[in-house]
């Protein structure tokens, strides 16, 4: 049950005052729904404005207040905008200029010889001065927001003075809420109460300690939230899954290379894990190509081994099929049964996989989210392995493994380098392994830019590489044109490419039925094609070896991580490989910044470490895409800043102070509620 002292902030828009249908559906199309939402719908800016006596030319262009008396008032023509005529105390006129307003409304609110105290922004229009759509109050009233306007994200059909209206009715409802910081860290940092900083936020004025404490306030109750789910899970009785080795064993034995030392090293940190009766939790990351496929198939075979079953989740249809591909062929020989189950898979053929799964005669399925829909059931699910974690929600993950007789053990992966302040963040109550060496064999990629005025020399290198026997993939950022113009588009790229080079170019994008996509990607795997040109579905997981060039065209449309996603498509043979950043000509000084890093590096971690510097968390995690929740206050500075003493904090509180029963523990209770990660700890955002 949420605490009663935040009802007031959960309560919906609609319950203030003056805030009709109309407004509620405005406010709506910025998230806006609740008093909390409004709450923490933070200003951008504050306009200053100067309090004057009297007006001169020094301050045209500048935002002021000053008293003026009205002389009369110019109502034009029907589609002229009506102009008051009014005098500075020491008789400088000024027009007052409103558009769409009555000659009524000004007669009321603008009476002539009255005096008034006008705020606006002072302009010169011919030889006069005017103030265009002034704010307008009686010279006894309280100042309020004429002096000092903080400027909020707006939407069509809200004023920034509505809103601003609508922020302070909320922020009267924000109670004094019970103190969940640490007192040393809470003096430390010279930190005001909550309700206070809220005020202070909103006010602009010193709201660097305030915006602070807020960010601290989220970052806690992340921590909090992930160390109970972590404990939860730890908690929980599972299933110990200790393998023997007689399928583990020839696999590796059969390979054309040995295991890399970081491969050995997770899989003893994973295998270690299964063997324990607790769930393990386990986040593995590896840059493209380190080889982590291979370790969660070594982790499945481990759980086969013990009679237990195994199921790998992708978050596409491309990628499960080249699971299921490459799994396949490395198993060849050993006794173990593999499936792949898509959302393609229909009728008598369907219907017998579930029949062999939930009888066991599968022991490791692969398969998009159509492995954890209902009519799914597993004979003895042990293992789940959840591929390119950041694109699943914890909804999806947890269907998954209530699929199982016992919570069974979950290894997530992602080739997305997570800094460290977002692993936190993100993913705090998993244990995390990272594979930071690249299997023997593997070439660097030698990365170049080029201004895309040299599309000509582009196309007759290209030329070069496929007449060579190569095979090259060529990336846009859009499906299809604009009516601006615009070219960097797959199907025109394609047209163009397949005047050039004929029947062996391939196109491949996201609006294609999933049968037509794999017809061409096994096309071009099969070396049936020797260029692919396509959007960024190839973006993870697509293996053809003999591919050796990446053209990447309008490379500055791309992020830092999605670009070193797609260069991770080749280099993943013995030969050299080269990737082609092909620019506009009006760049930013971002796309400047992301475009030299990449000449620069092939270290996808310092490489997200600069993403998450230029873009923000919620980009390079699919956040904003996947439409999860991101943090309200905490922007990854400020992550970056606090999120490790948060945690330190968050363990005092379970540790050390009483965990949730405590005093404390009461009032972190409430922050939980407050932030939203009260969901029965199980069901916590956590990937």
């Amino acid at each position: 049950m949420r605490p009663a002292i935040l009802n007031p902030l959960f309560s919906e828009t609609a319950t203030l005052k003056g805030v009709g249908a109309a407004l509620v559906r405005q406010l709506a199309r910025l998230k806006l729904l609740r008093v909390i939402d409004l709450v923490f719908h933070m200003p951008v800016m504050a306009i200053e404005r100067v309090q004057v006596e009297q007006i001169d030319e020094s301050l045209v262009g500048r935002p002021i207040v000053v008293n003026l008396t009205v002389v009369r008032h110019d109502s034009g023509g029907p589609r002229s905008p009506l102009r008051v005529r009014a005098v500075d105390s020491g008789g400088q006129w000024v027009d007052l200029v409103f558009f769409g307003q009555s000659g009524a409304w000004a007669r009321a609110k603008l009476p002539v010889q009255e005096t008034r105290r006008i705020s606006g922004r002072l302009d010169r229009y011919g030889q006069s001065l005017q103030i265009s759509h002034p704010d307008v109050a009686l010279p006894g009233e309280a100042m309020g927001p004429m002096l000092r306007e903080p400027v909020y994200p707006l939407t069509e059909g809200v004023t920034n003075k509505r809103m601003g209206q609508i922020v302070g009715m909320a922020l009267e409802r924000a109670p004094d809420l019970p103190e969940w910081i640490e007192p040393s860290v809470l003096e430390r940092h010279g930190w005001p109460a909550w309700r206070a900083a809220l005020a202070t936020a909103h006010d602009l004025r010193d709201e660097g300690r305030a915006k602070d404490r807020l960010a601290y306030d989220e970052l806690l109750a992340n921590q909090l939230a992930l160390l109970l789910v972590r404990r939860d899970t730890r908690e929980r009785r599972g299933r110990a899954l200790a393998g023997d080795g007689r399928l583990t064993r020839p696999l590796v034995a059969g390979l054309p290379w040995a295991l890399t030392g970081a491969q050995r090293r997770v899989l003893g940190e994973i295998t270690g894990d299964m063997a324990q009766s607790s769930p393990m939790l386990r986040l593995l990351q590896g840059d493209v190509g380190s080889g982590k496929t291979l370790v969660a198939l070594i982790a499945m075979l481990a759980a086969v081994e013990a009679g237990a079953q195994a199921a790998l989740l992708a978050p596409t249809e491309i990628l499960a099929r080249q699971h299921f591909a490459s799994i396949s062929k490395m198993l060849a020989g050993l006794p173990v049964r593999v499936a792949i189950l898509t959302g393609r898979d229909k009728g008598k053929v369907r219907l017998d996989l579930l029949d062999d799964l939930a009888m066991g005669r599968i022991d490791i399925l692969i398969g998009t989210h159509a492995i954890f829909q209902e009519a799914v059931d597993y004979h003895d699910l042990g293992l789940v392995v959840v591929d390119e974690q950041h694109r699943f929600g914890v909804a999806q993950r947890l269907l998954l493994t209530g699929k199982a007789k016992a919570p069974p053990h979950l290894l997530a992966m992602t080739a997305t380098p997570i800094p460290r302040s977002l692993q936190l963040t993100q993913y705090g109550e998993m244990d995390a392994s990272q594979i930071d060496e690249l299997p023997p064999g593997r070439q660097p990629i030698e990365t170049r830019v080029m201004a895309v005025e040299r599309m000509d020399e582009v196309v007759e290198g290209l030329g070069r590489h496929l007449a060579g026997g190569g095979q090259a993939y060529w990336v846009c950022p859009l499906v299809e044109g604009s009516e601006s113009g615009d070219e960097a588009a797959a199907e025109l790229r394609a047209t163009m490419l397949k005047a050039r080079f004929g029947d062996t170019v391939g196109l491949v994008h996201g609006r294609m039925k999933p049968a037509e996509k794999d017809a061409v990607m096994a096309a071009f795997s099969a070396g049936q094609l020797g260029l692919l040109v396509a959007t960024t579905v190839i973006e993870v997981g697509v293996d053809v070896p003999n591919a050796t060039l990446m053209i990447i065209e309008a490379a500055e449309r791309f992020g830092l991580a999605q670009l070193h996603q797609l260069r991770g498509r080749v280099g993943r043979g013995s030969g050299r490989s080269v990737c082609l950043l092909l620019r506009g000509g009006d760049l930013s000084e971002t796309a400047k910044a992301r475009l030299k890093l990449m000449r620069e590096t092939n270290d996808g971690f310092r490489i997200a470490e600069e993403d998450l510097r230029l873009r923000g968390a919620g980009e390079i995690l699919g956040v904003r895409q996947s439409g999860e929740a991101a943090f309200r206050v905490a922007d990854p500075e400020r992550t970056a800043k606090f999120v490790a003493v948060a945690r330190d904090d968050a363990r005092l509180l379970l540790d050390r102070d009483g965990g949730l029963a405590g005093a404390r523990g009461q009032a972190a209770r409430v922050l939980l509620y407050l932030f939203e990660r009260d969901a029965g700890v199980g069901m916590l955002r956590s990937g």
